[in-house]
């Protein structure tokens, strides 16, 4: 009797594990079935937000990705290939042919990494080994992983089977990548290779423009630096807030140099000495570029107010909010980190803009 109670407990258990797409009542759109020896994992794929990323990915589990005109998939491309990397606690990742994380479909497409889906639990990202080197391979989390915001393209997102995924180890097999199409603008008109190629050809353009606002940002963090050294500290204020004024024209600027715009008052006492103050900012240089930000790691920066070591400009703005606060701090490099910066992240003479929400404060 026990072991036949035992063979049903399996029975019912490797039978739940392969049923969940059936069980689904799948929307309109695109969804992924990767089938394993561990069970089956659905995915919601995100062809409005990763357009670029969702057609390489279809076109390849299909077998219907046509790149140029030396690059054509004609069978299922990731059918059979291993999780050739598990980290506990962090993610699995597979879609490469050598099984070794060093291979790829023989090509590169841009990043869609700035288009506001973050890595949450079951998320579905790319791969990649820097920035615009994205291939076939792609990982599913286990946990949120916020420090890949930005740096990673989201494109899909676990319906069913995160406990799979949490028990998918090395080396484990995908035994069959399905793509669900459901509508007819996914069922009968959407086409992967044209996709591609259309957005591949728009995102060029984009990247293009980019690198090119970061050249004149340069050259201009480049001046602004020069003026920087060469002026007094009274004479570089002055510079300062005309610099600032030029990007918003209701700043208001302190005796000690800070400038500040203040977009929501909040509400009670402001800040004093003790008191815990939480928060989530957005650091970046005044000249562009983001260096932090808490809202990435997705926990707000706690701390207490004029007991930790803060910089100056930091501490000065924080003395001006209430909880509910939202405020712009332009911070002068004498009130940030001054003429030495701050290791390879604050180069010397850095002018910082911080932009804070006060989520609370309290003794």
């Amino acid at each position: 009797m026990r072991i036949i109670l035992t063979l049903i407990t399996l029975l019912f258990f490797a039978t739940s594990a392969f049923v969940q797409s059936q069980d689904l009542e799948l929307e309109k759109g695109l969804y992924a079935k990767i089938t394993t020896q561990k069970g089956e994992i659905i995915l919601e794929l995100f062809p409005e937000k990763a357009p670029l990323t969702v057609a390489n990915f279809v076109g390849l589990a299909q077998g219907k990705l046509k790149i140029g005109d030396s690059i054509r998939y004609k069978e299922p491309y990731y059918d059979g290939l291993v999780f050739h990397r598990v980290i506990d606690n962090f993610m699995i990742q597979g879609g490469d042919p050598s099984g070794n994380g060093s291979g790829g479909p023989g090509y590169r497409f841009w990043d869609e990494a700035d288009n506001g889906v973050n890595h949450q639990k079951g998320s579905l990202s790319m791969a990649n080994a820097g920035p615009h080197t994205n291939g076939s391979q792609f990982f599913i989390t286990h946990v949120a992983t916020p420090h890949l915001n930005g740096k990673h393209t989201v494109f899909g997102q676990v319906l069913a089977g995160q406990s799979v995924v949490d028990e998918i180890s090395q080396g484990d097999t995908m035994q069959q990548v399905e793509i669900i199409e459901k509508g007819l603008k996914y069922k009968w008109l959407y086409n992967p290779s044209k996709t591609f190629k259309k957005e591949y050809a728009r995102l060029a353009v984009v990247v293009e423009q980019k690198r090119l606002a970061e050249e004149k940002r340069k050259a201009e963090e480049k001046v602004r630096r020069i003026e920087a050294k060469a002026k007094t500290e009274n004479e570089y204020k002055e510079y300062f807030y005309d610099l600032v004024k030029k990007k918003a024209p209701n700043a208001v600027q302190t005796p000690s140099g800070l400038v500040y715009v203040l977009h929501e008052e909040g509400e009670g006492e402001t800040a004093q000495k003790g008191d815990t103050v939480k928060l989530h900012y957005k650091g970046t240089f005044v000249t562009g570029g983001k260096f932090d930000s808490s809202y990435d790691r997705g926990q707000p920066f706690e701390f207490q107010y004029l007991i930790n070591n803060l910089i100056p400009g930091f501490n000065e703005g924080v003395g001006l909010s209430k909880k509910g606060t939202k405020i712009d701090l332009y911070v002068p490099y004498f009130l940030a980190y001054g003429v030495s910066g701050r290791g390879r992240q604050i180069p010397p003479y850095s002018d910082l803009l911080f932009e804070i929400e006060v989520l609370n404060l309290g003794k």
